[in-house]
């Protein structure tokens, strides 16, 4: 049963609207052939497409057993491929004995009846496959949240779909919604209401994260988020970065629910590394508007660290997939560094060659699984916040000393000197914690007024060493 689909009611009214109902992603199948179409404006490889496809498939444990291609000039409108193709598909998936046909598209609710009608098997096209694997993974309330108000709104144009909800109802019960009233005409209602309550405790969930955010804007560390293409290494990465165990693993969306990590740098700055949701290309929008509450963490971060497989094959095609859907939540102007990841699989004469708005980004080759690079790019991140950070040279009063202890924690110190009027800090900090020490900014002063104990004491020896300097004799006039 699918998790959008509840096994109890959300009342108790014993009416057919109240009755569990059986959805379109309730289960994965278990063997499947892959299928796609290749037109002049396909605009992915189409062999790497069904190549991730089958990763796909496989994080949700399907095994893919044969691949069907058809080269056209435009998708057919009423089943996507030809008829001659429709039924040679028909045989082949006979004879490998599957269960289901995956597109590598997003087919139409009319071309979902008609394939299912002529094939009479499970059809289901890439962004069905995408809600699957996030059902699977899900963990959290908000998470879980998420991928049910995607998936019903996948299921609300395709109900047609479902074979046994195809008859009438019979009249004339007092419990019915009307005589000859199709069962269709209810589960499209009981979808909406859902629909509605899982858009009302998102939006609850959406106010909560504002909130958080609105604190952590005026009070908290810097927060970095790690975006990246699915299985580019972003878990691993955070792991490595932070010294934590979230689950990582080879698999496309092997984690779903976003994780953030306090770490201190070298220097004792703290920042916050938030890891969140993989990208794929043609990322469903239907997800895209249903995550919205986990990628605005995206969209307000300090600094994007993007991490890149850099032994893919197609690495560049990955960074622009990234960078559209960045674009499409409003990431696309923050600033960004690049963790060129798995630089331990190049060859060592290997020169990754970056195309576009990447080539001009800083940019740092690691290995997260083996730990190398690792410093360099913890040096990168904290070099590009501080270019966003304020300059502050300021003199702490010592009955403030709660400000210097801020200032290790979320700044950059480049000078700490003691002073007789308080203790002496250089440096960067971060605009949102730069308020409380305004009015202690040391301006134009005369460098006598703000000399440390230690140049005083310089000072004070200097002149005991010097020879004390005879009177001056009167220059006598009388001849």
């Amino acid at each position: 049963m699918p998790e959008h689909m509840s096994s109890q009611p959300r009342n108790n009214n014993d009416s057919n609207e109240q009755k569990p109902m059986r959805g379109l992603l309730a289960d994965a199948p278990l063997r499947a052939i892959l299928v796609s179409v290749e037109t002049a404006e396909t605009d992915w490889p189409l062999q790497e497409s069904l190549d991730e496809l089958e990763q796909l498939a496989s994080t949700a444990g399907v095994q893919c057993v044969d691949r069907v291609v058809q080269k056209m000039d435009h998708p057919h409108p009423s089943t996507l491929l030809g008829s001659g193709k429709v039924k040679e598909l028909g045989e082949l998936l006979h004879a490998h004995d599957c269960d289901a046909v995956i597109f590598d598209l997003e087919l139409r609710p009319n071309q979902h009846r008609n394939l299912e009608r002529e094939l009479d098997i499970q059809v289901l096209d890439r962004t069905a496959l995408i809600l699957i694997i996030f059902g699977q993974r899900a963990r959290t309330r908000e998470g879980r949240l998420q991928v049910e108000l995607a998936q019903v709104e996948y299921d609300l144009p395709r109900l047609t779909r479902q074979w046994s909800h195809l008859s009438r109802q019979s009249g004339g019960g007092t419990n019915q919604r009307g005589e000859g009233e199709k069962q269709i005409e209810v589960d499209r209602r009981l979808l909406r209401r859902q629909k509605n309550l899982l858009e009302e405790e998102l939006e609850q969930v959406r106010g909560q994260r504002q909130l958080h955010r609105e604190r952590r804007k005026y009070a908290g560390a810097p927060v970095v988020a790690l975006v990246g293409y699915t299985n580019a290494g972003k878990s691993t990465m955070l792991n490595r970065l932070a010294g934590s165990e979230t689950l990582a693993e080879d698999k496309l969306f092997a984690t779903l629910d976003p994780t953030t990590r306090r770490v201190r740098l070298a220097g004792g700055q703290e920042i916050l590394f938030s890891d969140t949701v993989g990208f794929v290309q043609r990322l469903p929008t239907t997800l895209v508007a249903a995550f919205r509450a986990t990628l605005e963490e995206v969209a307000e971060a300090d600094l994007l660290v993007h991490v890149v497989d850099a032994s893919h094959p197609h690495v560049q095609h990955q960074i622009e997939a990234v960078e559209l859907v960045l674009e499409e939540i409003g990431g696309g102007g923050l600033p960004m560094v690049l963790a060129l990841n798995k630089a331990d699989l190049l060859p060592e004469d290997h020169q990754l060659e970056l195309k576009g708005v990447a080539a001009t980004l800083p940019k740092v080759e690691v290995s997260a699984m083996q730990g190398t690079g690792v410093d360099s790019l913890l040096r990168c991140i904290s070099e590009t916040l501080v270019a966003q950070f304020t300059a502050l040279d300021v003199l702490i009063p010592y009955d403030h000393g709660e400000l210097v202890a801020q200032f290790h924690q979320y700044g950059t110190i480049e000078l700490e000197e003691y002073e007789e009027g308080g203790t002496h800090l250089r440096g960067h900090m971060p605009q949102n914690h730069s308020g409380p020490f305004m009015p202690f900014q040391i301006e134009a002063q005369p460098k006598k007024a703000r000399l440390s104990k230690r140049a005083k004491q310089e000072e004070l020896e200097q002149d005991a060493d010097q020879p004390a300097e005879e009177p001056a004799q009167e220059e006598s006039f009388v001849s």
